[in-house]
């Protein structure tokens, strides 16, 4: 098991589950993981939820939360999915750009695991 996998399940991500849907190739899971990072969803959802936009936020969120789906990344998935479903409703709240900073600071958490694992 490569060291990425091992730190991404040891901070709580579903990496084994993630792995079926890349079929056990973990370099390509790899490669797609250090691209997660590049995917313009979560910057987007930040400039919707500023912007009060439900619509271009609830767009956002929903890619994001899937993205973190296939990827296994439960908290960020998880922190997603409490966007998407008021946004879907075209609910907005202010409280919403506190979840957005802390999906940030997931990113920036998985971000480093991928420096230390040299992808």
């Amino acid at each position: 098991m490569s060291a990425l996998l091992t730190e991404l399940r040891d901070h709580g991500c579903d990496v084994d589950n993630a792995l079926v849907r890349f079929l056990d190739n973990e370099a390509f899971y790899a490669k797609c993981f250090k691209k997660f990072f590049d995917d313009p969803a979560f910057p987007a959802l930040g400039d919707a939820l500023r912007e009060k936009n439900a619509d271009a936020a609830f767009r956002q969120a929903h890619t994001l939360k899937g993205l973190a789906s296939n990827m296994g990344l439960t908290a960020v998935h998880d922190m997603a999915a409490e966007l998407v479903e008021p946004l879907r409703a075209g609910v907005y709240k202010d409280e919403m750009l506190d979840t957005y900073e802390k999906v940030g600071q997931e990113i920036e958490t998985l971000r480093m695991i991928a420096k230390r694992s040299g992808i």
